[in-house]
């Protein structure tokens, strides 16, 4: 391994323990088996998450910033940054802007893109939920996505868009904090005609989100769909655990290595 060769795995984080290795860390394991010749850091870019890891869990996690001193100090001197965010959206500008402070304290920093950041990426992230996803002929599949007040939480709609142009017309996605809301679910299934729902958060990891507003035993999406009579099936399973994401990740590293 050459030590002077980095990749910065940099994610928002979580401090659910049982999901972070599952998710978060079969990524970091995947890009290290991918690129033999790099070291591969961790960072996330919540810093109440890190707190809380911190704090909890006897666990500790990079800040971007923290992680790049961390590399200087270690003698790296080419760094491949590879977010496990969804969008371009506000972590992502986030993280950017912590990068640059560094782009001249190396010889060569590249930064690779979000998951969802070409036509092919959103084709390539269906085919690899699809495939793990089976379906009954009178379900729907539902996916939670975090939604955003940026701009670039556009590309919600437009992956279930994309799923119906591949011909998944049963596949309905929705955000918590942006649109396509749950309203907005709720009105497409009405005038549909499934009885039974599988709901999957549309995130890197099945945590607090996908854990309370998704499928808790109170005023989550799971309940409001059970009150209207569906049959719902939430399945904890991150993003992060799919192969197929992971091939999407790493496909973007080798587009900047």
């Amino acid at each position: 391994m050459n030590q002077k060769k980095a990749i910065l795995v940099v994610s928002f984080g979580t401090s659910h323990v049982d999901t972070l290795e599952k998710t978060i860390g079969a990524i970091e394991h995947a890009i290290a088996a991918h690129f033999p010749e790099y070291r591969v850091y961790r960072a996330f870019t919540s810093r109440m998450i890190i707190g809380k890891l911190k704090r909890v869990e006897g666990i500790e996690v990079d800040t971007v910033k923290a992680a790049m001193e961390r590399m200087l100090i270690d003698g790296i001197d080419t760094v491949l940054v590879q977010p496990t965010h969804i969008i371009n959206g506000i972590e992502n500008d986030s993280m950017l802007e912590d990068l640059l402070e560094y782009a001249d304290r190396f010889e060569r920093v590249r930064v690779g893109k979000p998951l969802l950041s070409s036509p092919e990426d959103y084709k390539k992230a269906i085919h690899a939920v699809m495939e793990d996803v089976s379906l009954e002929e009178d379900e729907a599949l539902v996916l939670m996505g975090h939604g955003s007040d940026h701009h670039a939480n556009a590309a919600y709609p437009m992956l279930e868009y994309t799923f119906h142009l591949l011909g998944y017309h049963q596949v309905l996605v929705g955000t918590v904090e942006g649109f396509p809301n749950l309203r907005d679910v709720m009105g497409k299934l009405k005038i549909s005609d499934f009885h039974k729902i599988k709901l999957m958060p549309f995130m890197m990891v099945a945590g607090d989100h996908a854990k309370n507003d998704m499928a808790g035993e109170d005023d989550s999406w799971k309940c409001e769909m059970e009150e209207e009579g569906y049959e719902v099936d939430a399945v904890l399973k991150g993003l992060g655990e799919l192969d197929g994401i992971h091939k999407i990740l790493i496909e973007h590293i080798e587009e900047i290595e």
